[in-house]
């Protein structure tokens, strides 16, 4: 499947990541309700867009990459009906894999 465009671009040193979504279910079979799925807060997810940079920074990150974050860092946004978190650079902890 094709990534969508994502029709945003952040500033500075952020990135713009698409979060893993949150389990409905346990491996058990047991339901999550909704209360608790928000209690489990997405701290893995892909980078889809970089930011404008600043001068003489490079990126560590690259679109596609799969990273783990921050749980409390992101500001989430809503486009075109897609979750998503907007966070700075140095709130990633890890590239995955």
């Amino acid at each position: 499947m094709a990534e969508k465009k994502v029709k945003i671009t952040p500033l500075g040193k952020r990135v713009v990541v698409r979060p893993e979504e949150v389990e409905e279910t346990t491996k058990g079979g047991l339901i999550i309700p909704p209360s608790a799925q928000d209690d489990q807060k997405s701290e893995v997810g892909t980078v889809v867009v970089l930011g404008t940079g600043e001068k003489d920074f490079k990126f560590t990150v690259k679109v596609g990459d799969k990273v783990f974050f921050k749980k409390y860092s992101p500001d989430e946004i809503e486009i075109d009906g897609e979750k998503y978190f907007v966070l700075a650079e140095e709130d990633i902890l890890a590239i995955v894999g």
